[in-house]
C-alpha cells in the first residue's frame, strides 16, 4: 500500500489523494482480512500502515495497532485514526526500529510493489515476530496484478512478458495515466519469489487464500507463522 523503504518517501504529497481512493478497497477487504487474521490479543505491527485504513479491522480482531510507515505525509492522516494506547512510527521496514520479537502478529497489507527489496522486510518481519506469532500477507496476486497485467473493458486482464521481471518496472502503455503506478511507479515480485521469501524469513506458511469474488483475482493472501 505504501512505500516503507528507500531514502524518499513516494508517497509524500499524495496522501489525501491516496486516502480517498483506497477508502472504499479497504472496507471490501475487511471481512476476508479478518476471517484470514482471525481473533487475537497483543500488539499488532501494520507494517507500512499507509494513512491507517486498515486500523479498524486490525483494531476489531482483538489487536493493539502500532503503524509503520515511511511517509510522514501517510502518518498524518494515520495519526487521525489511531485509538488511545495505539502507537506510529516513521522508520524503515528494511531496517525496523524494533527488538527482537517485539509483536504477537505482523501484517504486512498491499505493501510488495512499493517495496525496493520485499523478501528483506519480510526478514525484519520474522525478526520482530513472537515464536508462535502470526504474520499475514494480504496484497497484490502476483500473477494477475502488478506492472505487467493490463485490464480488459470486459474484466479480463492481459498478462503480458513482462511478468518475470522482478523488481522495478518501467512505466508501459497500458498503465493508466490517473494511476497510481504512474504516480509513484511499481515493483513485482513473481510468486515463485514471493513464497520463497517466506521459507527464506523462516515462516511456516498456514493458509492461502484468494480474497473477494473478482473473476480473475486481483488479491492474494497467506497466513504464516514463527516456529
Amino acid at each position: 500500500m505504501v512505500s516503507v523503504h528507500g531514502p524518499a518517501p513516494r508517497y509524500d504529497g499524495l496522501a489525501d489523494w491516496y486516502d480517498e481512493l483506497n477508502a472504499s478497497w479497504a472496507e471490501g477487504n475487511r471481512a476476508p482480512l479478518l476471517d484470514l487474521l482471525g481473533p487475537g490479543t497483543g500488539p499488532c505491527l501494520d507494517l507500512g500502515c499507509g494513512t491507517g485504513l486498515n486500523f479498524p479491522a486490525l483494531r476489531a480482531s482483538g489487536r493493539t495497532v502500532v503503524g509503520l510507515d515511511h511517509s510522514a505525509d501517510q502518518l498524518r492522516l494515520a495519526g487521525r485514526r489511531r485509538a488511545d494506547g495505539e502507537g506510529l512510527v516513521r522508520g524503515d521496514a528494511a531496517a525496523l526500529p524494533f527488538a527482537d520479537g517485539s509483536f504477537a502478529s505482523v501484517v504486512t497489507l498491499w505493501v510488495s510493489t512499493d517495496m525496493d527489496d520485499f523478501a528483506r522486510v519480510l526478514g525484519e518481519a520474522a525478526r520482530v515476530l513472537r515464536p508462535g506469532g502470526t504474520l499475514v500477507y494480504y496484497g497484490v496476486h502476483p500473477c494477475f496484478t502488478g506492472p505487467h497485467s493490463e485490464d480488459r473493458p470486459d474484466g479480463g486482464r492481459v498478462i503480458h512478458p513482462t511478468y518475470r521481471v522482478s523488481g522495478e518496472h518501467r512505466p508501459a502503455p497500458w498503465w493508466r495515466e490517473d494511476g497510481i503506478r504512474r504516480r509513484v511507479g511499481m515493483r513485482h515480485l513473481p510468486l515463485g519469489e514471493l513464497l520463497t521469501a517466506f521459507i527464506a524469513a523462516g515462516l511456516a506458511i498456514t493458509r492461502v487464500v484468494e480474497p473477494r469474488n473478482d473473476p480473475v483475482p486481483r488479491a492474494l493472501a497467506l497466513r504464516a507463522e514463527k516456529p
